[in-house]
């Protein structure tokens, strides 16, 4: 699936850089390469879950812009039926323009 949505941001005409799991995340965002957006499932393989990663990587770069997806809905950014405020989740199953949509929203935010 990561393959996928790699491929898919990159046809919007984004740069990627992808990560198997929240710790491989970490070490590319340490690296001194740009980077403006973290687009991070709430549930995925190893120690840490979405809404984790994000929190240590704004702790790294404060200016990180953050876009979750989850086809849950995880009370880590839930709470009856609302977002924590500022945050941006894509619903799974999404199409290719609501990726665009909420990236440029992510961005512009």
């Amino acid at each position: 699936m990561r393959t996928f949505v790699v491929g898919q941001i990159q046809s919007l005409g984004y740069a990627t850089l992808a990560a198997v799991n929240a710790a491989e995340a970490l070490v590319v965002i340490d690296s001194p390469t740009e980077i403006d957006l973290l687009f991070t499932d709430m549930i995925m393989p190893g120690s840490m879950n979405g809404r984790q990663l994000a929190d240590k990587a704004l702790q790294r770069r404060s200016s990180l812009k953050i876009l979750f997806t989850s086809g849950y809905s995880n009370e880590a950014i839930i709470h009856h039926g609302h977002l924590d405020t500022g945050v941006l989740l894509l619903a799974k199953p999404y199409r290719k323009s609501d990726l665009a949509r909420m990236i440029r929203a992510a961005l512009a935010a």
